[in-house]
């Protein structure tokens, strides 16, 4: 580990450790704690001209705010983003906005979320004691370099956006963010490569050259697992690169971002046969501490995959994280409510009642209504938690799934049903990428069908047949379902394995305009019209051996 890198490790450390004390030391104040944190919301936004047109006040108790505020999604504030965006103004909140953050819906369109300097102070409190907490639970990772991952756009659009607004670090105040720069294995860069490809070699590129790597944060285990893979796709590529200290045939579009060199991981990628194995990467990164990423819902096979395929370092889940604002983090091995950010609301799924955070009890299924420095007031979010115990009065949640639904023809089928149900099932070996809804399933009329990855030679139809077959059965215990299948609305469930769903799936997502490192594998998901080719012959046509 170079100096710099220790350096910047022993102040970060320095830095955070406050906020991971802070952050247990009002553990036991939790009611306290939130009136707080909607008080100066409530002072922020009643002084902006939005605030304004919708009546805040800064002098409101928490049971005033939820008696004149409604709950909200991101269209409520379409127009007054538009304006925000177009003055470079503080229309929704008084805090100047520093950067807009763009995210992907469940379908397609991108949203911009504008983060603040107080939505960043909110982001602040968080990160600073899930780091701190990190120093102490494993000490390891503060040996070696990071990665936090960049959360690249696609291609054609990043003429509208600023260089820096996908850098993961920009959440962080500005002297943890310098500090933390200092132990970073990839630059930022890496971002400016002129298309999403190059962006991604770059940082397989310098990802491969350090030996020192310790600790490895992205969101979805399958960023991490493709990257992985690209990584044996382009080992010959990447060992001339880093033999050499130059970009090769992709230079002309790499102009702003410096080539690593690294003689010892050319000779490693020249040596290597390309098969994912636990061996070669143990090699590769010897140091690997910690790698960090979503593990729960639809994200858990592709975890284990992650996780067997580096043995040698820790795994830590997330918690739950969305570009809108944070709901929990690892913290001592749980995973509580981030109560020092935001200003929090649940909705009892059960009764349809909301609360406040400090109303929760054991054992609830709740979805998380957030408050952020952002402007967004009582912002309703698409997942479902569970209350699992407590950290002093704070509330440890679990992830469920997502609330989004389907209603194809009037058989409500939801994301946590989709969870449930492929949870169930006996795989084979395969693994569950997504339970599609269709307008046009087989015979060009509305129904399921269940996407699964499977290993080369597998026998597709039994597998299919059988994966199928369940699906039917699991989805006819929803009366609706039944109701529109003996009604003729909608086709039996079927099932398409192929060895590379994974990659068809997420090429689809792209192509639908969603945002690079931020694509999730889902439980539920409605494509609308037609569907890509290789899945239409799939179900046209009977299976054969893969």
């Amino acid at each position: 580990m170079g100096v710099g890198t220790s350096f910047g490790h022993q102040l970060l450390k320095l830095l955070v450790t406050p906020g991971c004390r802070r952050f247990e030391r009002h553990l036991g104040e939790l009611e306290h704690i939130q009136r707080g944190r909607l008080s100066r919301w409530l002072a922020a936004v009643a002084a902006s001209p939005e605030g304004q047109r919708c009546g805040v006040r800064a002098d409101w108790t928490w049971e005033q705010f939820a008696q004149h505020m409604p709950l909200t999604t991101y269209g409520d504030y379409a127009e007054a983003l538009e304006r925000q965006r177009a003055s470079r103004g503080r229309e929704m909140v008084d805090s100047p906005v520093m950067r807009y953050q763009p995210t992907s819906g469940s379908t397609s369109a991108v949203k911009w979320i504008p983060y603040s300097k107080l939505f960043l102070d909110e982001l602040d409190e968080v990160i600073s004691a899930w780091v701190g907490d990190l120093y102490r639970q494993f000490p390891q990772q503060g040996r070696g370099t990071h990665y936090w991952s960049l959360s690249w756009i696609p291609t054609d659009m990043r003429d509208q956006t600023a260089g820096d607004i996908n850098d993961d670090m920009k959440m962080l105040s500005w002297g943890k963010r310098l500090l933390a720069y200092l132990t970073q294995s990839v630059p930022q860069e890496v971002a400016l490569a002129e298309t999403s490809d190059d962006s991604l070699f770059a940082t397989v590129a310098y990802l491969v050259a350090d030996e020192t790597l310790g600790f490895i944060s992205v969101w979805s285990p399958t960023f991490a697992l493709g990257a992985l893979e690209q990584l044996a796709r382009w080992r010959e590529e990447l060992a001339q690169v880093l033999d050499t200290g130059h970009w090769g045939a992709r230079q002309a579009r790499m102009a702003e971002v410096a080539c690593p060199r690294s003689a010892r991981a050319a000779q490693l990628l020249r040596a290597w046969d390309g098969k994912l194995a636990p061996e070669f990467f143990a090699k590769l990164w010897p140091g690997l501490a910690v790698v960090s990423s979503w593990d729960t819902a639809a994200a858990a096979p592709w975890a284990d995959k992650l996780r067997a395929l580096l043995p040698h370092a820790n795994f830590q889940g997330k918690g739950l994280w969305a570009t809108e604002g944070v709901v929990t983090f690892p913290f001592q091995g749980r995973f509580p409510l981030a109560y020092l950010s935001h200003f929090y609301e649940f909705e009892d799924t059960a009764t349809g009642q909301v609360l406040a955070s400090w109303q929760l009890r054991d054992g609830m299924q709740v979805i998380p209504i957030m408050t952020t420095g952002s402007g967004f007031a009582r912002y309703k979010m698409s997942d479902v938690v569970r209350v699992d115990g407590f950290l002093g009065q704070v509330p440890c949640l679990t992830f469920l799934g997502r609330n989004d639904g389907v209603d194809l023809v009037g058989e409500k089928t939801s994301a946590t049903l989709a969870q449930q149900i492929q949870d169930g099932l006996a795989l084979h070996g395969a693994l569950p990428v997504t339970l599609l809804a269709l307008d046009q399933s087989t015979r060009l009329s509305p129904g399921y069908a269940l996407l699964v990855e499977c290993a080369e030679g597998t026998d597709r139809s039994a597998l299919e047949a059988s994966l199928a077959g369940q699906l039917e059965r699991a989805l006819l215990n929803n009366f609706h379902y039944k109701l529109a299948r003996e009604l003729g609305q909608l086709q039996p469930a079927a099932c398409v394995a192929l060895p590379h769903m994974r990659d068809i799936y997420l090429d689809q997502c792209r192509l639908r305009g969603m945002v690079e490192g931020n694509i999730k594998i889902e439980p539920l998901r409605h494509w609308k019209g037609q569907i890509p080719d290789v899945l239409r012959h799939a179900l046209d046509e009977p299976a054969v051996a893969a």
